[in-house]
């Protein structure tokens, strides 16, 4: 090619599209954006450009970019930025930018601060101090009965007087100080710590803390109608932070002791000292003044009166106080608040004697147990503490009847009067205790309670609703009904019949689900004993409830499973935590300890075909003049098909006409029920129902002042050898029901329905009965040529006389048993029973509703009649 057509070379810049680029460029900016002198591209000091490559010159671009940023990043260095608060900061590069200042910390710290000292100053200044005088003040509690009429008004007649320091002896004061706040003479009112751990386990859900120190717990007890909330925790704060900085501490000392409680319905310590000692505050000697101070841990465990709760009882109660009026009394030794030479004058046989509860006035008879009921009831359905219901205020609207009240007194007492002499016998009748209850079977009111002699005769155990009594045979419904929901292992899963077969001789081995025989305590075959050595064979478990034989339901309740009578029993109504956990044979003979109050409520499912309504004992609450909710009647629930609840009435109306309860038969109308006894004869049960009443009565025998309150055994009572459910027992509840029934028509119970199919225990003898009755009679004891128009039900299966057919009677021998005693000892613990529990509904076998089983339990003595 020729020269004058050769393209001229392209700068050494980096061609044309790094010349365009470098255009670009700001004037007077180098190709790194730094400043530099500029001059006339056409003169004669105008730079060359250098050589290099196009790569060169689009990084030189890329840094003439970048330098754009940097320049102003430049800039920002050399002159202020005009944000208010310079973050991400303008004078850092990359994550350094998101660094914060040591001014900026400080001064949102600082302002953080500010603002907290301004809210709490705000706070504090519009809070007002408690007044003693008010938060002392309570009203009266009005409960009345189911009819309207006025049963008791409680509280709010105790002497409430507020007093000075100086009526408030100085060992109350030490020992307040020394069990709850020992720094309270130095400290601010408050404790940070405590404080942080409150406010984050209510911030968080956790459970609600108080002030630990007097001056918190002081404004505490200005709030006891508050909620729990973090609005009122703060406001608490506020006026413990005031009190603290404008309150001389004795002051606070005795705004605090004059409003707390102190049990027995006694706010403030003049009332204290009253109720409890029948003296004056400033009268109170160290030993009381312990003692009261201990009992602000918290009365309703701490006042050896009882409280509400199965860990509520006298004897716990009496427990934890002795140990915390030692504990009192060592810890003022310990902050030097007491000699050591004064502390040993207090053994434990000087724990201060109490007076009579001034509490008790106007609780006569069975006033006490009812209240109490009531009030157990109205706290756990509003979840009210007792030192709220102290405080009054309520007008509560039970379902007790007067009427039936009076008549179960009258029972009880004339009963009682009839067979017990107590100065006679005295080895013998004392300390007999009487408990019965009474649900209304259509809703479960809870009609009639007997709880005792009566507050007023210091007897403050409800033998109503105790728990530690075993309820002896009175269980066997329950394994029953749960064969025939269930089945067993013989008979493939399908519900079994009341003529089922089972072995019933006295000392039968019993054998578990595997068949392989159960093992004593030496290791030994297990032999179930039945009271009586009576050599009964094979029986139906229709004849078997009729005498409460013992053996037939050890082993029947290891073919059913004791997971699924235990889900059957507590879906009636039984609390699991009175279920005796051990799973063996004398599980099924009662040595669980519901209450009586349990027990009737749970035999009214049997009584309404299978539909089971909690027990409850109030209708109506109100407090200033307002209704508060939640105490509707308890829904219906489905407890088991109709037809075996249904089935089992007709067993146990056999055992009233035929069995071990037919002095019950002079009632005169149809009804149902069962007999108990436990081991060594230290109970005795008769749970019976007709078509609208159930009702429990329950006898024992315990030392009421004991401390472990242990059953003894019922030998020679009334000069009777043995006490049985079908004696006592089951006169009482025949005189009590025929006065409470005595205006109600008579009605009969739903007609039963043959359900289930035979399915004898192993061994039984062969042919198998069949659930249709043969069509010649077989061959028995009763000739075929002259049959009896009412054959005895104790030689087949189901009764043939209906127990409400009055004018029936067939020739039938009561059995020579009761059931047997077996193994054991119990032991009586009395506790408050409250709540219950139902599983949910799921078919059953004949298409109505039912219950399904699924848990494990059972023990290990025996009871029967």
């Amino acid at each position: 090619m020729s020269e004058h057509r050769r393209k001229p070379p392209h700068p050494e810049g980096g061609g044309r599209a790094s010349a365009r680029r470098a255009a670009q460029q700001r004037p007077g900016r180098g190709p790194a954006g730094r400043d530099v002198p500029t001059a006339s591209h056409s003169g004669p000091y105008a730079p060359q450009p250098g050589r290099g490559s196009r790569a060169d010159g689009r990084r030189a671009a890329q840094r003439g970019t970048a330098g754009r940023g940097r320049g102003a990043a430049a800039r920002g260095a050399g002159r202020p930025d005009k944000r208010l608060i310079n973050y991400p900061r303008s004078d850092r590069d990359g994550w350094k930018r998101f660094v914060p200042s040591w001014k900026f910390v400080s001064g949102t710290a600082l302002g953080f601060f500010a603002v907290i000292i301004a809210g709490a100053g705000i706070g504090i200044a519009m809070v007002s101090t408690p007044d003693p005088n008010k938060a002392a003040q309570a009203q009266n509690n009005v409960f009345y009965w189911a009819d309207g009429s006025q049963m008791v008004a409680t509280g709010g007649s105790m002497n409430r007087q507020i007093v000075p320091i100086s009526s408030i002896p100085r060992s109350m004061r030490d020992a307040v100080i020394s069990a709850e706040n020992e720094s309270f003479e130095t400290d601010k009112g408050v404790d940070p710590m405590g404080i942080a751990r409150a406010v984050w386990n209510m911030a968080t859900g956790g459970s609600t803390q108080g002030g630990s120190t007097i001056t918190q717990q002081y404004v505490k007890n200005t709030y006891l109608d508050s909620d729990q909330t973090l609005k009122r925790k703060a406001t608490e704060l506020f006026i413990a932070i005031r009190l603290g900085v404008s309150e001389e501490k004795d002051t606070v000392l005795a705004g605090y002791l004059n409003t707390a409680y102190y049990g027995r319905d006694a706010y403030g310590i003049q009332a204290a000292a009253r109720a409890y000692f029948g003296k004056d505050s400033q009268d109170l000697n160290p030993a009381e003044c312990a003692f009261l101070a201990a009992v602000l841990k918290g009365p309703n465990l701490y006042n050896p009166d009882g409280g509400i709760g199965a860990a509520a009882t006298p004897a716990l109660n009496e427990k934890r106080a002795r140990e915390r009026w030692a504990w009192v009394l060592d810890r003022e030794v310990e902050v030097g608040r007491m000699d050591k030479s004064e502390r040993a004058k207090y053994t434990d046989a000087d724990f201060p004697p109490r007076a009579e509860s001034e509490s008790t006035r106007g609780m006569t008879g069975q006033i006490g147990y009812l209240v109490d009921t009531a009030k157990a009831y109205v706290m756990k359905t509003k979840g009210i503490t007792p030192e709220q219901m102290a405080l009054g205020g309520y007008r509560i609207r039970t379902t007790f009847q007067k009427p039936k009240v009076d008549a179960l007194v009258k029972a009880v007492e004339d009963t009682r009067n009839g067979f017990i002499d107590e100065k006679a016998r005295p080895e013998t009748d004392t300390f007999v205790q009487f408990g019965g209850a009474s649900v209304d079977v259509k809703t479960g009111a809870i009609v009639a309670l007997y709880g005792g002699p009566g507050w007023d005769h210091k007897y403050f155990s409800n033998n109503a609703n105790t728990s530690g009594v075993p309820v002896g045979s009175t269980w066997k419904p329950y394994v029953l009904a749960a064969a025939m929901e269930y089945g067993t292992q013989n008979s493939k899963g399908k519900g079994i019949s009341v003529d089922s077969k089972y072995q019933a001789n006295d000392l039968t081995v019993i054998n578990n689900r595997e068949g392989r025989p159960l093992r004593d305590a030496s290791g030994k075959p297990f032999k179930q004993k039945n009271e009586s050595p009576t050599p009964f064979g094979y029986v139906t478990l229709n004849e078997a409830m009729e005498k409460s034989i013992n053996v037939p339901f050890a082993q029947l309740v290891f073919d059913v499973g004791h997971d699924k009578v235990r889900a059957l029993a507590k879906s009636t109504g039984i609390l699991e935590e009175s279920m005796n956990p051990n799973p063996d044979a004398s599980w099924a003979l009662g040595t669980s300890t519901p209450s009586a109050i349990r027990m009737a409520d749970s035999y009214a499912t049997f009584a309404a075909s299978g539909t089971h309504r909690e027990p409850y004992s109030v209708t109506e609450v109100a407090k200033n003049g307002e209704q508060l909710s939640g105490f509707e009647k308890p829904k219906d629930q489905r407890a088991m098909d109709s037809a075996i609840a249904d089935n089992i009435t007709e067993v146990l109306q056999n055992v009233v006409q035929n069995g071990t309860a037919t002095k019950v038969k002079k009632l005169g109308r149809p009804a149902a029920g069962k007999t108990g006894t436990t081991d060594e004869n230290k109970s005795a049960w008769f749970v019976g129902y007709t078509p609208e009443l159930s009702t429990s009565i329950v006898l024992f025998r315990t030392d009421p002042n004991s401390a472990d309150k242990k059953l003894i055994s019922m030998n020679g009572v009334g000069d009777i050898p043995s006490i049985h459910g079908g004696d006592i027992p089951a006169v009482i509840w025949t005189e009590y029901m025929r006065d409470a029934l005595k205006d109600v028509p008579v009605t009969k119970f739903p007609e039963a329905e043959d359900i289930g199919v035979t399915a004898d225990s192993a061994g039984a003898p062969s042919p198998s009965p069949s659930t249709v009755a043969p069509p010649s009679p077989s061959p028995s004891t009763i000739p075929p040529s002259s049959p009896p128009p009412s054959p005895s039900p104790s030689k087949g299966g189901r009764p043939s006389c209906r127990p409400w057919e009055l004018y029936c009677d067939p020739e039938t021998t009561r059995g020579t048993t009761n059931g047997g005693a077996n193994t054991g000892t119990s032991t009586g613990t009395i506790a408050g029973n409250t709540g219950g529990a139902s599983g949910s509904p799921s078919p059953s076998q004949s298409g109505r509703p039912g219950r399904p089983g699924g848990i494990t339990g059972g023990i290990n003595d025996s009871d029967q009649e």
